[in-house]
């Protein structure tokens, strides 16, 4: 047994068209057809986005949230020298 998954669109028509390629020819097969919507990112985005005000809010609570522990950027090191290109 082999599990198959792939994302089809259904069109207008309301009919879903599959064309799986198989390696099995000649070859009865018994297939099972499990169905499961997607949502559509544009929504679910939507549904994420904060309004502006709690956009605000958020900032006045972490503004600053990193005062008392610093980010460091410790020395880098020195590059380098390489022959300059013709």
């Amino acid at each position: 047994m082999e599990s198959i998954k792939i994302r089809s669109y259904v069109g207008e028509d309301g009919v879903l068209h599959l064309d799986i390629p198989l390696e099995m020819k000649e070859t009865e097969l018994e297939v099972m057809v499990t169905l499961k919507p997607i949502k559509k990112q544009t929504a679910s985005l939507e549904e994420e986005k904060l309004t502006q005000l709690e956009w605000h809010e958020f900032i006045d609570k972490t503004y600053g949230c990193l005062a008392d522990d610093p980010i460091i950027r410790h020395p880098q090191g020195d590059y380098e020298e390489r022959e300059a290109l013709e």
